[in-house]
């Protein structure tokens, strides 16, 4: 009997939880291929401030060793972007020129981060703080420079700025509201965050809106609103995630604030779901992990069914109370 085809396009988190619940359920009807746009295997993106930190290595924070996807049969490709699917004829086409058939297509292309539309982003030396690679960067970038700016003072960001104080660089952080983490506190635990973090070596820039990167070729600083500037010659912006949807959209599966799906995780579009930061549910878009683990688990149920996909709704609907 022939395997049904699995395409996964996304080597994250919730992607490849969902592939382990659907392994635990179905170990051999279906053929797997994953096609990851990162170099590495699966790793736990939480974790990257470790390693920026200096408290991890890379292989510390992987999940899935290339041997799992090996021991299980299945097809990886890392770096390599779906560039295109049809999904008339069900096939995906990658950046490559690699083409595979479908029978079922998960998209768990995850988010972006949002990068502020300011004059001079595209300068050498302006990264965000998403990934390996861009640990990597700025690990390399403190053995040549040494001051270094954090646009965006909520916990990603002020996870950049340590790691960035391990490297030995000089870090000054500039946040647009009047005190630290204010999605998160109040303003007397957000003033008692910034003068610990002060003693640690930081230097905060508070209500401060930046609104120019300078530089030729590589950013040597920053221009603020009120006219005023700071030098620079490394920028990470920590300014918040969107979801990765540009593929979803080329491709004609229906997108609102994110990849749009039901209870099942299926899209408007036949034998097409969508799972982790990129998926809509219910006009809810979740960045936490146990709901997208929960979604990989409803997804796996309804691949590997045997009736005609009916679900267990009321846990469909469990992750949208959190």
């Amino acid at each position: 009997m022939r395997q049904e085809r699995i395409v996964l396009i996304g080597n994250g988190m919730a992607g490849i939880r969902t592939i382990e619940e659907i392994l635990k359920l179905e170990t051999n009807r279906f053929h797997i291929t994953v096609f990851g746009e990162e170099k590495h295997p699966n790793y736990n993106r939480i974790l990257l401030s470790s390693v920026l930190q200096g408290d991890a290595r890379v292989d510390d924070i992987v999940l899935n060793e290339y041997s799992w996807y090996e021991d299980n049969g299945i097809e990886l490709f890392t770096g390599d972007a779906i560039a295109k699917i049809d999904t008339k004829k069900q096939v995906v086409y990658s950046s490559s020129g690699i083409e595979r058939s479908y029978d079922h297509l998960l998209l768990a292309t995850g988010s972006n981060p949002f990068m502020l539309p300011l004059p001079g982003v595209e300068k050498e030396g302006v990264i965000a703080f998403r990934n390996i690679g861009d640990c990597e960067t700025m690990m390399e970038a403190a053995k040549t420079y040494k001051k270094a700016a954090v646009i965006g003072g909520g916990l990603l960001g002020l996870e950049a700025a340590r790691g960035l104080l391990n490297l030995n660089m000089d870090v000054d952080v500039i946040h647009i509201a009047d005190h630290l983490m204010d999605r998160q506190l109040d303003s007397d635990a957000g003033k008692m965050l910034k003068a610990e973090l002060e003693q640690q070596g930081m230097r905060f820039h508070l209500n401060k809106q930046t609104v120019k990167i300078n530089g030729r070729k590589r950013v040597t600083g920053l221009t603020f609103s009120d006219h005023s500037s700071l030098k620079a010659d490394l920028v990470v912006m920590a300014v918040g995630i969107q979801p990765n949807v540009e593929l979803a959209k080329r491709s004609g599966i229906k997108v609102d604030r994110a990849i749009v799906v039901n209870d099942c995780m299926e899209t408007n579009v036949p034998n097409v779901y969508a799972v982790g930061e990129c998926a809509e549910h219910r006009g809810i878009v979740y960045g936490l992990v146990a709901p997208l683990y929960e979604q990989g688990k409803i997804l796996a149920s309804r691949l590997c069914s045997t009736g005609k996909g009916e679900l267990l709704h009321t846990k469909a609907r469990s992750f949208t109370r959190n």
